[in-house]
């Protein structure tokens, strides 16, 4: 393991090998915004319903260690935002640049998130995925995640638009 310093946190993520190790991961920053953003709107994650801007300053107040950015060099290549609230712990927005996948990104960075809620004591992370998004099922699939066969439901509190 190697030392992670995140904002309030002090924790350690692993060391993860990989045939490509371009790619390093740390905490998200303030100064990601923008690039995060694009990520995420260039993976299709962004949603009508969501302001990804207001989805980031929400996650900043509550664990935002959890809160990780793969990069090369300047780039930022990848995300993921972990949550965990003492039962279970979520995933959201993980992303890899498109141009940039299939070279073990994904897997590094949940890797690193998954390790970081395992320390926290976290004993099970859910995860949702729209049906028909059959290639990220089989890249979960792949990493060890199975359907739960439960239905999820939500309801909006507060709207962003």
């Amino acid at each position: 393991m190697q030392k992670y310093t995140g904002t309030k946190y002090t924790g350690t993520l692993p060391v993860i090998k990989t045939v490509n190790t371009l790619m390093k991961i740390r905490a998200y920053k303030k100064t990601d915004q923008d690039e995060v953003i694009s990520l995420w709107n260039e993976c299709g994650l962004v949603a009508p319903q969501n302001d990804p801007a207001k989805d980031i300053e929400r996650k900043l107040k509550v664990d935002p260690d959890l809160f990780l950015i793969g990069y090369n060099g300047n780039e930022v290549v990848a995300s993921v935002m972990g949550g965990y609230e003492g039962h279970r712990g979520w995933i959201n927005y993980l992303a890899v640049k498109p141009s940039e996948q299939r070279k073990g990104y994904g897997q590094n960075i949940m890797q690193a998130v998954e390790a970081l809620l395992k320390e926290k004591g976290c004993p099970k992370i859910n995860l949702q995925v729209r049906t028909t998004n059959e290639a990220v099922i089989a890249f979960y699939s792949a990493i060890g995640y199975g359907n739960d066969n439960v239905v999820g439901l939500g309801k909006r509190l507060e709207y962003d638009s």
